[in-house]
């Protein structure tokens, strides 16, 4: 038997108290001078999963250009996810709440793309024919760190012009020199596609360490790179973390889309699993168990082969055209290859500890059980967690309580962090 301590976790916690007030100053900061005509149509991209507010945040902003006697309407704009289909990504859109009679305007989704021309680099760009055809664009997505690469920007403003409005076409261009070409890929299309298209200006989304929105800037064409690339630093100061950065197993309740583009953010575990790129020291974590896949995940298993163990009723529920389609396009073969499959959340989980060695002391074991890897707030530790914690880190956090690691009589884990709270 095992003991687990509940602990609570201290984050930066800055949030924004007025969104809809932010999101009105923001725009009229950027938008009020233009000169656009009566009734203009204006593109406004949308696909991004797992961002708190966004369904507030596209309505404020579509409010505001009905007020000044615009026409807007919605983009998905998510490269290859949804199948690769229109119809795909309007079912995506769907399941995220964002939907034309929520939000009162159009959804015009279509994988056809406009050829813009080529970076000086040869890399071509191109764009979502709806969102080149209107008269404006605004980009609106969450500014973070990527589950791939490391760049000046990374999963933000940039990665949705060149890849999500870029579809399945043009994100298959600039995955395809590899993880260490994506940044400067990214950030040569991106410019590029700003010169060349009717983008507006970027509505940058900023979250703190418990997914709650710390701010909403407006980003405008001329500095675009250098003002998300602030944003980047902002967002990564912000970030959740594992207590400790040695951990022996690692429980994870959930795993999906709907948590990270990588069904695990590779930030928080320490694997990247892609060829050629090197993985990182830290975090590092011996054997990582997944119990379950996220129903707002709907079958896109990206990522599970970041794991070692996991469960028969895991891999029920994958999709393997939404998981397949999103790893090819990625190019990232590894991210979608099962691990270790037992039929119980105990086998997977009592499989991963054996696999340790018979050399392991079950006193010294560092456990840590998260509900998934955006939700880091409250976490499962056992005592050698702990003691670390405590004595060799400078990490803030609170103790709530103490329980044994103990399945039911179907090896379903009793304690669940998802359940609790």
């Amino acid at each position: 038997m095992y003991e687990l301590i509940e602990i609570e976790q201290v984050f930066p916690d800055q949030k924004l108290k007025n969104i809809k007030v932010k999101i009105q100053n923001e725009l009229d900061s950027h938008l009020s001078h233009l000169s656009l005509p009566e009734g203009a149509e204006i593109a406004i991209t949308a696909g991004s999963r797992g961002i708190s507010n966004i369904i507030t945040i596209l309505k404020e902003t579509i409010m505001y250009l009905k007020a000044k006697g615009y026409t807007p309407f919605l983009v998905p704009s998510m490269g290859s996810h949804g199948g690769g289909t229109a119809e795909g990504q309007v079912e995506v859109l769907k399941h995220l709440g964002i939907t034309e009679e929520v939000l009162e305007v159009e959804i015009r989704s279509s994988m056809d793309v406009v050829f813009l021309g080529e970076t000086p680099n040869g890399q071509p760009v191109y764009m979502d024919r709806h969102a080149y055809h209107s008269d404006g664009i605004i980009v609106i997505n969450r500014i973070k760190a990527h589950t791939a690469f490391k760049g000046k920007v990374e999963s933000g403003l940039s990665k949705m012009v060149t890849i999500g409005l870029g579809k399945i076409k043009g994100a298959t261009f600039v995955h395809s020199d590899g993880a260490l070409k994506m940044a400067e890929n990214i950030e040569d299309v991106c410019t590029f596609a700003l010169m060349n298209s009717p983008i507006l200006m970027g509505l940058a989304i900023v979250e703190n360490g418990f997914d709650e929105t710390a701010d909403i800037v407006g980003v405008p064409k001329e500095n675009w790179i250098s003002k998300e690339s602030e944003l980047l630093q902002y967002s990564k100061s912000m970030m959740p973390s594992l207590p400790v950065d040695d951990v022996d197993i690692l429980i994870v309740e959930e795993m999906g889309k709907c948590f990270s583009g990588t069904g695990m953010d590779p930030n928080i575990i320490g694997r990247w699993r892609i060829d050629g790129v090197p993985e990182p020291e830290h975090p590092s974590i011996k054997r990582i168990a997944i119990l379950d896949l996220a129903e707002k995940s709907f079958g896109n298993a990206q990522g599970i082969g970041l794991a070692d163990f996991t469960t028969q009723t895991l891999v029920n529920k994958i999709d393997r055209n939404s998981t397949y389609t999103n790893a090819i396009t990625a190019t990232y073969l590894r991210r979608a290859m099962l691990p270790m499959i037992y039929e119980t959340e105990q086998e997977s989980i009592e499989m991963a500890i054996q696999s340790l060695g018979p050399k392991l002391n079950h006193n010294e074991l560092k456990i840590v059980q998260i509900a998934n890897t955006l939700h880091l707030g409250r976490v499962y530790v056992s005592k050698a967690v702990l003691d670390e914690m405590t004595h060799t880190t400078s990490r803030r956090f609170h103790i709530k309580g103490t329980h044994v690691l103990q399945f039911n009589d179907s090896g379903v884990l009793l304690r669940r962090i998802s359940k609790q709270h």
